[in-house]
Protein backbone atom coordinates (compact mmCIF):
# COMPACT_ATOMS: atom_id res chain seq x y z
CA UNK A 1 0.00 0.00 0.00
CA UNK A 2 1.41 3.37 -1.02
CA UNK A 3 1.29 6.35 1.30
CA UNK A 4 -0.46 9.53 0.21
CA UNK A 5 2.90 11.18 -0.58
CA UNK A 6 4.13 8.17 -2.58
CA UNK A 7 0.91 8.21 -4.62
CA UNK A 8 1.40 11.90 -5.42
CA UNK A 9 5.02 11.37 -6.44
CA UNK A 10 4.00 8.42 -8.64
CA UNK A 11 1.52 10.69 -10.43
CA UNK A 12 4.20 13.36 -10.80
CA UNK A 13 6.74 10.99 -12.38
CA UNK A 14 4.88 10.55 -15.70
CA UNK A 15 4.38 14.29 -16.07
CA UNK A 16 8.08 14.93 -15.50
CA UNK A 17 9.07 12.32 -18.09
CA UNK A 18 6.76 13.95 -20.65
CA UNK A 19 8.08 17.45 -19.84
CA UNK A 20 11.72 16.27 -20.10
CA UNK A 21 11.03 15.06 -23.66
CA UNK A 22 9.78 18.55 -24.60
CA UNK A 23 13.05 20.11 -23.44
CA UNK A 24 11.55 23.42 -22.30
CA UNK A 25 11.69 25.13 -18.91
CA UNK A 26 9.48 23.60 -16.22
CA UNK A 27 7.38 25.49 -13.67
CA UNK A 28 7.02 23.19 -10.67
CA UNK A 29 4.54 23.77 -7.86
CA UNK A 30 4.77 22.41 -4.34
CA UNK A 31 1.96 22.89 -1.89
CA UNK A 32 1.95 22.46 1.88
CA UNK A 33 -0.71 23.37 4.42
CA UNK A 34 1.06 26.61 5.31
CA UNK A 35 2.83 27.63 2.08
CA UNK A 36 2.96 27.31 -1.69
CA UNK A 37 6.22 27.20 -3.63
CA UNK A 38 6.91 27.74 -7.34
CA UNK A 39 10.23 26.84 -8.95
CA UNK A 40 11.37 27.48 -12.52
CA UNK A 41 13.80 24.79 -13.69
CA UNK A 42 15.81 24.97 -16.93
CA UNK A 43 14.87 22.77 -19.90
CA UNK A 44 17.67 20.28 -19.31
CA UNK A 45 16.81 20.12 -15.58
CA UNK A 46 20.32 21.24 -14.69
CA UNK A 47 19.60 24.45 -12.83
CA UNK A 48 16.97 26.46 -11.02
CA UNK A 49 16.28 29.72 -12.85
CA UNK A 50 13.85 31.33 -10.38
CA UNK A 51 11.89 30.57 -7.23
CA UNK A 52 9.00 32.21 -5.41
CA UNK A 53 7.21 31.13 -2.26
CA UNK A 54 5.01 32.39 0.52
CA UNK A 55 7.81 31.46 2.95
CA UNK A 56 9.92 34.43 1.74
CA UNK A 57 9.98 37.26 4.28
CA UNK A 58 8.96 40.09 1.90
CA UNK A 59 6.11 38.03 0.42
CA UNK A 60 4.90 37.05 3.88
CA UNK A 61 4.86 40.70 4.90
CA UNK A 62 2.77 41.68 1.86
CA UNK A 63 0.28 38.87 2.60
CA UNK A 64 -0.23 40.09 6.15
CA UNK A 65 2.09 38.10 8.39
CA UNK A 66 2.62 34.46 9.26
CA UNK A 67 0.01 31.83 8.51
CA UNK A 68 -1.44 33.61 5.47
CA UNK A 69 0.41 31.61 2.80
CA UNK A 70 -2.02 28.71 2.52
CA UNK A 71 -4.85 30.34 0.61
CA UNK A 72 -5.87 31.12 -2.96
CA UNK A 73 -4.96 34.82 -2.84
CA UNK A 74 -1.44 33.91 -1.67
CA UNK A 75 -1.16 31.42 -4.55
CA UNK A 76 -2.20 34.14 -7.02
CA UNK A 77 0.50 36.46 -5.65
CA UNK A 78 3.13 33.74 -6.08
CA UNK A 79 1.93 33.03 -9.64
CA UNK A 80 2.37 36.68 -10.55
CA UNK A 81 5.78 36.85 -8.84
CA UNK A 82 7.18 33.72 -10.53
CA UNK A 83 6.03 35.02 -13.93
CA UNK A 84 7.89 38.30 -13.36
CA UNK A 85 11.03 36.43 -12.28
CA UNK A 86 10.77 34.10 -15.29
CA UNK A 87 10.58 37.04 -17.68
CA UNK A 88 13.60 38.59 -15.95
CA UNK A 89 15.44 35.29 -16.54
CA UNK A 90 14.44 35.44 -20.22
CA UNK A 91 11.87 32.62 -20.12
CA UNK A 92 8.52 33.13 -21.86
CA UNK A 93 7.31 29.58 -22.45
CA UNK A 94 7.19 26.91 -19.75
CA UNK A 95 5.68 23.50 -19.06
CA UNK A 96 3.48 23.46 -15.97
CA UNK A 97 4.41 20.69 -13.53
CA UNK A 98 1.76 20.36 -10.85
CA UNK A 99 3.83 17.63 -9.12
CA UNK A 100 0.94 15.22 -8.75
CA UNK A 101 -1.34 17.75 -7.08
CA UNK A 102 -4.87 18.14 -8.46
CA UNK A 103 -5.29 21.12 -10.83
CA UNK A 104 -7.71 22.74 -8.42
CA UNK A 105 -7.79 25.46 -5.79
CA UNK A 106 -4.37 26.92 -4.99
CA UNK A 107 -2.51 25.09 -7.77
CA UNK A 108 -5.03 26.34 -10.34
CA UNK A 109 -4.93 29.89 -8.91
CA UNK A 110 -1.13 29.97 -9.19
CA UNK A 111 -1.22 28.70 -12.79
CA UNK A 112 -3.89 31.18 -13.91
CA UNK A 113 -2.11 34.12 -12.24
CA UNK A 114 1.15 33.15 -13.97
CA UNK A 115 -0.68 32.98 -17.33
CA UNK A 116 -2.25 36.39 -16.79
CA UNK A 117 1.18 37.83 -15.96
CA UNK A 118 2.41 36.69 -19.36
CA UNK A 119 3.87 33.18 -19.02
CA UNK A 120 2.83 30.75 -21.75
CA UNK A 121 2.04 27.11 -21.00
Amino acid sequence: MLTKKEQRLRRARQTRIRIAQQGIARLTVNRTNLHIYATLISGDGAKVLATASTAEADVRKSLGGAGKGGNVSAAQAIGKLIAEKAKAAGVEKVAFDRAGFAYHGRVKALAEAAREAGLQF
